[in-house]
C-alpha cells in the first residue's frame, strides 16, 4: 500500500529557526586592508571593516587579500609610480611608432592582385644557371685563391651565367619564380651566399621589363615575395652573429650592442649591392636589406629611406617607378613605420612625375602591346593604393586634406582620386562626401570611369554616416550615373554596394526604388545569371538592416526580385539566409498573411530542393529552419485557423521527416492548449476539434520513416488523446504502438553509426507501462489486453542470444501490475476513470493481476535457471539481485511464497560471490532498517533467513 508506507516512511518534521540566515539576504562581507606606512620601521596594520550592501563574495580579493595584491600592497608606491609612468610613456610611444592591427597587411593584398593581373601571352625570364667557380675551392685551398675566386664571380654578377626561357605561359612563369625562390634558399643553405646574391639580383632586372604589361602587378608580388625572402635570410644570418655567450640581442638592440665581426659582414652586403651596375637591381636589392641598418646606426635606416627615395628618380618607365615607390613603402612600414616624411616625400615625388602617364613614350608602348588607355590606368592602382594606405595610417586630417587638394591640382585625375578614397579613412571620406561627388563629377572620364570612383565613394559610406542633411543628395547624385550604366556588370557591381547605404539611412520607399531599378537593368537578356553573387549580396545587406518582415514583404519588389535567382542551388542558399535572419530576429510569433505567405514560399522552395543525392547534413539544415519557421506562427485563440496552417504545412513538407515530427509536436501541443482553455471540460464543438487534431497525428505518424521516432510519437499522441477523454483513439495509438514493437530492428543507425537497439527499446517499454497504469480497460476486450498484448509481443521477440534485457523488462512490468493491485493509483488523469475505480479493487481483478505475475515470475526464474552455467554467473547474480530489489519494494513480503522466493534469489546473488558487497551490506542495512518500522515485522523475519554476506574471496 504505497499511501501507508509512504506517511509510514516520511521523515520527521522539526522546525527549525534560521536566525538572521537566508540565502537571498544580502551577503555580509568582511574586507581585509594592508597598509603599509612610508617611514622607515613603520609596520604594516590591518583594519577590517563591515558591509551590509549586496558585495560579490569574489569581489572582496581585488581589495589586497589575494597573494598577488599583498605583494603590490608591499612595494614601495614611489617606485611603483614611476615604473608605471615610464610603462605608459613607453606604451603610448609604442602606439605611436608601431603598425597596428588596424593596418591591413600587404599579405591579404597578395591573393587578389595575382588573380585580377592575368595574361593569356607568352612570358620570358632569364634564369641564373649557377658557376662552377665557387665549387672549385677545396678544404686545403689558401685563404686568399678563395677571396680572388670570391671576387671574380662579383665581377661575373651581371655577365652570363644565366639562360632566357622563351615562350613561358604564366602558369609556368610563376613555376619557375617559385623555382627560383627555391634556390635562392638551398644557396644559402649550401653557404653560397655569392649565388643567392646572384639570383636576387637577376630577378630584380625582371622588374624593369614591361614586355607584357598587363602581367606586371603580379611580376611584382612574385618577385617581391623573393626579395623579402632574401632580406629576411641576410638580416637573421647577421643577427646570428651577435650571439654571446649564448645570449641574442634583444628586440631593441642599439648599434653600440653589435660586435665589430656583425658590422663588418652588414657592411660587406652592402658595398656588395652598391657594386651592382643597374639602377632598378640596386635600388630593390638595397631597400630588402634596409632593415639591416639597424646594426650599423640610428639613424642608418632614416638616411636610407630619403636617397632611396631619390634614387626612384632616375626610373623612367612611370609603371616601373610607381611599383618601385610601392615596395619602399612596404619596407619602410615594416621597419621604420614612424618615418613618415620619407613615405610623403614618395608619394609627393610620384604626383610630380604624374605627367608622364599621359607622354608618348607610354602612348607608343600600349600602341605596341595593343593595351586600351583605362585598361593600363588599372594596374596603378594595387601601387598606389598601398602607397596611400601607408601615408594615410593614423595620419592627422591636415595631411589627408592636403592630399585632396593636391588631387585637385592635378586636375581631378580619376585614378588618384579612386585610391585616395581606398586608402584614406571612411570617417574623413563621410564627413567630406560633398567635396568628393564634386570631384567626381570634374574627372576626366576617358581614363577611368566615373562609376567605379562612385563604388569607391559607396564602399566608404557602408562604414561610415555622412552627414545627416547631405544624405539624400548624396544618393540621387549617384544613383543618376549608377542607373544610366548600360552594361549590367558595370552596373551591378556599383549598385550592390550603393544598396546598403540605401537600407541604412532610408526607408522601405527608397529601398523599393532601387531594387527596382535593379530588376529593370539586369532582367534583359538574363543578365542577371552571370551576377548571382552581387544579386545575393543585395538580399543579404537588404535583411541585415530590415529585420521586421511585415516592412520586408510589404517592399513591393522584394519578391519579384527573389524570382531573379533563377538556379536552383543559389535561390536555396537565398532562402535559407532568409529564414535564418527570420529566426534570429523575428521576436514574436505572427500571424500576418503577408509574412505566413511569403515565407511558405521561401520554405517551399528550400523544401523541393531536396532529392535523392541530398546530404543528410543539408536536409537536417533545411527541417530546421523550417521548423524555425512553424514555431513562431501563432493564430492565437483561432485553433481551427492554427490547425489548417498545420494541414497546409504537411502537404508542402512532406519531404523532410523532421518537419513532420514537429507538425505532429505542434498538433499534440494545439490540442493540450485547447484541454487547458476549457479546463478539461470539453465541449460537442471543442471535442470535435480535439479528435481532429488526434486524427491529423495518427495519419501522419505511419508516414515516418525511424521507427522509435514512430514508437515514441504514437505513446505521446494516445497520452494526449487520453488527457483529453479520447480513449478509444488513444487505444488505437497504444494497440498501433504495440503491434510495431516487432518490427525494431536488433541495430539501428545513430549519427552514422550501428548500435544495438535493446537498450531503446528498454526505455521506450518503461515509459510505455507508466502510460498503461491509467489506460482504463475496454468494455468489449479483456481484462488488462493492451498489458497481455504487449506481454505477447515481448514474449515473441527476438532477443539477443547473450542478454537479459527480456527479464529486466518482465520486472518492469511486475512494477506495473504490483500499481494496478492499488485501491487507488499513485497517479491519475483528470476526467478519466483508470481500473481502480472501473474495478473497485474487485477480486476477480486482482486474481487476473496474480496470474499475470505467477507467469511472468515463472519465465524470470526459469531464465535465471539457465545462467547456471560458468560463463554465465555474474549475468544470474546480477539479474537475482535486481530481481530481490523489485520484490523489495513491490512485493508483499507476508506472503510466505514471495518470502522464500526473495531469499532464494539473495541466496542466488551471492552464491558465487559475484555480487557486489557493497550493494549487498546496503541492501541489508535497509531491510534491518525497514523491519524496526510500524507493521513491519516481516521485515525481521526476511532479514534473519538471509544468508549472511559472503564475498568471492
Amino acid at each position: 500500500n504505497y499511501v501507508s508506507e509512504s506517511e509510514a516512511c516520511k521523515l520527521e518534521a522539526v522546525p527549525l529557526d534560521f536566525g538572521d540566515y537566508h540565502p537571498l539576504k544580502p551577503i555580509t562581507v568582511t574586507e581585509s586592508k594592508t597598509k603599509k606606512m612610508n617611514r622607515k620601521g613603520s609596520t604594516s596594520s590591518t583594519s577590517s571593516s563591515s558591509s551590509s550592501s549586496m558585495v560579490d563574495p569574489l569581489s572582496s580579493v581585488l581589495d589586497g587579500t589575494d597573494p598577488l595584491s599583498l605583494f603590490a600592497a608591499a612595494a614601495d608606491p614611489v617606485t611603483t609610480t614611476a615604473t608605471m609612468d615610464s610603462t605608459r610613456k613607453k606604451r603610448d610611444n609604442d602606439d605611436s611608432s608601431a603598425v597596428g592591427s588596424d593596418f591591413e597587411p600587404w599579405s591579404s593584398k597578395r591573393g587578389e592582385i595575382l588573380a585580377r593581373y592575368t595574361t593569356t601571352e607568352k612570358l620570358s625570364i632569364n634564369l641564373y644557371m649557377g658557376s662552377e667557380k665557387g665549387k672549385a675551392t677545396t678544404t686545403g685551398s689558401a685563404v686568399s685563391e678563395k677571396v680572388r675566386t670570391r671576387l671574380e664571380e662579383l665581377d661575373d654578377l651581371e655577365e652570363g651565367s644565366q639562360k632566357e626561357l622563351l615562350n613561358l605561359t604564366q602558369q609556368d612563369y610563376m613555376n619557375r619564380i617559385e623555382e627560383l625562390n627555391q634556390s635562392l634558399k638551398d644557396a644559402w643553405s649550401s653557404d653560397q651566399k655569392v649565388k643567392a646574391l646572384k639570383i636576387v639580383i637577376q630577378c630584380s632586372k625582371l622588374l624593369s621589363d614591361t614586355t607584357v604589361i598587363q602581367f606586371y602587378p603580379s611580376k611584382f608580388v612574385l618577385i617581391t615575395d623573393i626579395l623579402d625572402t632574401f632580406g629576411k635570410l641576410v638580416y637573421d644570418r647577421i643577427l646570428s652573429m651577435c650571439v654571446e655567450n649564448r645570449v641574442s640581442l634583444p628586440d631593441n638592440f642599439s648599434p653600440e650592442s653589435v660586435n665589430d665581426t656583425a658590422k663588418e659582414t652588414c657592411l660587406n652586403w652592402f658595398f656588395k649591392i652598391a657594386s651592382i651596375r643597374e639602377l632598378i637591381p640596386r635600388f630593390y636589392v638595397e631597400a630588402a636589406i634596409l632593415k639591416c641598418n639597424k646594426f650599423l646606426s640610428k639613424m642608418g635606416i632614416s638616411e636610407c629611406l630619403p636617397r632611396l627615395t631619390s634614387m626612384i628618380r632616375g626610373i623612367g618607365d612611370p609603371l616601373v617607378a610607381v611599383y618601385a615607390r610601392a615596395y619602399l613603402c612596404r619596407v619602410g612600414m615594416e621597419v621604420a613605420p614612424q618615418l613618415k616624411e620619407s613615405l610623403n616625400k614618395n608619394f609627393f615625388d610620384f604626383l610630380l612625375t604624374f605627367k608622364q602617364i599621359h607622354g608618348d613614350t607610354v602612348q607608343n608602348q600600349l600602341v605596341v602591346q595593343c593595351v586600351e588607355f583605362p585598361l593600363y590606368l588599372t594596374l596603378y592602382s594595387p601601387a598606389i593604393d598601398w602607397i596611400l594606405q601607408c601615408i594615410a595610417y593614423r595620419a592627422p586630417e591636415v595631411l589627408l586634406t592636403e592630399m585632396m587638394e593636391r588631387c585637385k591640382k592635378l586636375g581631378n585625375n580619376a585614378l588618384l582620386l579612386n585610391s585616395v578614397m581606398s586608402a584614406f579613412r571612411a570617417e574623413f571620406i563621410a564627413a567630406r562626401s560633398m567635396d568628393f561627388i564634386g570631384m567626381i563629377k570634374e574627372c576626366d572620364e576617358s581614363g577611368f570611369p566615373k562609376h567605379l570612383l562612385f563604388r569607391s565613394l559607396g564602399l566608404n559610406l557602408a562604414l561610415a554616416d555622412p552627414p545627416e542633411n547631405d544624405r539624400l543628395q548624396i544618393l540621387n547624385e549617384a544613383w543618376k550615373v549608377i542607373t544610366k550604366l548600360k552594361n549590367p556588370q558595370d552596373y551591378i557591381n556599383c549598385a550592390e554596394v550603393w544598396v546598403e547605404y540605401t537600407c541604412r539611412h532610408f526607408t522601405k520607399r527608397e529601398v523599393n526604388t532601387v531594387l527596382s531599378d535593379v530588376i529593370k537593368h539586369m532582367t534583359p537578356d538574363r543578365a542577371f545569371e552571370d551576377a548571382y553573387p552581387q544579386l545575393q549580396s543585395i538580399i543579404q545587406k537588404v535583411i541585415t538592416y530590415i529585420h521586421d518582415f511585415s516592412v520586408l514583404f510589404s517592399v513591393e519588389k522584394f519578391l519579384p526580385f527573389l524570382d531573379m535567382f533563377q538556379k536552383e542551388s543559389v535561390r536555396v542558399e537565398v532562402c535559407k539566409c532568409i529564414m535564418e535572419s527570420f529566426i534570429k530576429h523575428q521576436q514574436e510569433s505572427t500571424k500576418d498573411p503577408v509574412i505566413l505567405n511569403a515565407l511558405l514560399h521561401i520554405c517551399k522552395t528550400m523544401h523541393d530542393s531536396v532529392n535523392a543525392l541530398t546530404l543528410e547534413d543539408e536536409k537536417r539544415m533545411l527541417a530546421a529552419l523550417i521548423n524555425g519557421f512553424i514555431k513562431m506562427v501563432s493564430f492565437g485563440r483561432d485553433f481551427e485557423q492554427q490547425l489548417s496552417f498545420y494541414v497546409e504545412a504537411r502537404s508542402m513538407f512532406c519531404n523532410l521527416e523532421p518537419v513532420l515530427v514537429q507538425l505532429i509536436h505542434s498538433v499534440n501541443q494545439l490540442a493540450m492548449e485547447t484541454r487547458k482553455v476549457m479546463k478539461g471540460n470539453h465541449s460537442r464543438k471543442t471535442a470535435a476539434f480535439v479528435r481532429a487534431c488526434v486524427a491529423f497525428c495518427f495519419i501522419t505518424i505511419p508516414s515516418l520513416s525511424s521507427i522509435f521516432t514512430r514508437l515514441n510519437l504514437y505513446l505521446h499522441s494516445g497520452q494526449v488523446a487520453l488527457a483529453n477523454q479520447c480513449l478509444s483513439q488513444a487505444d488505437a495509438f497504444f494497440k498501433a504502438a504495440v503491434s510495431l514493437v516487432p518490427d525494431v530492428p536488433k541495430m539501428i543507425s545513430i549519427d552514422g553509426k550501428m548500435r544495438p537497439s535493446d537498450a531503446f527499446l528498454l526505455e521506450f517499454l518503461c515509459n510505455f507501462f507508466s502510460t498503461l497504469l491509467v489506460v482504463p480497460d475496454h468494455p468489449e476486450q479483456g481484462v488488462l489486453f493492451l498489458v497481455r498484448g504487449l506481454l505477447n509481443v515481448i514474449q515473441d521477440y527476438t532477443w539477443e542470444d547473450n542478454s537479459d534485457d527480456k527479464e529486466r523488462i518482465y520486472t518492469n512490468v511486475l512494477h506495473l501490475l504490483s500499481a494496478m493491485t492499488q485501491e487507488a493509483y499513485i497517479y491519475h488523469v483528470d476526467k478519466v476513470d483508470s481500473n481502480d475505480a472501473l474495478y473497485g479493487g474487485d477480486s476477480k481483478f486482482l486474481a487476473e493481476i496474480n496470474k499475470l505475475c505467477e507467469t511472468v515470475v515463472a519465465q524470470i526464474m526459469e531464465h535465471l535457471k539457465t545462467l547456471g552455467k560458468e560463463e554465465a554467473l555474474k549475468r544470474q547474480t546480477q539479474l537475482a539481485l535486481y530481481f530481490f530489489n523489485t520484490i523489495l519494494a513491490h512485493g508483499d513480503l507476508r506472503n510466505n511464497k514471495l518470502n522464500q522466493l526473495s531469499v532464494h534469489l539473495w541466496n542466488t546473488a551471492q552464491k558465487h560471490g559475484y555480487a557486489d558487497t557493497k550493494t549487498m551490506a546496503r541492501t541489508l542495512e535497509y531491510i534491518k532498517r525497514r523491519s524496526k518500522q510500524p507493521e513491519m515485522s516481516h521485515f525481521t523475519d526476511l532479514a534473519l533467513r538471509l544468508l549472511p554476506l559472503q564475498s568471492r574471496t
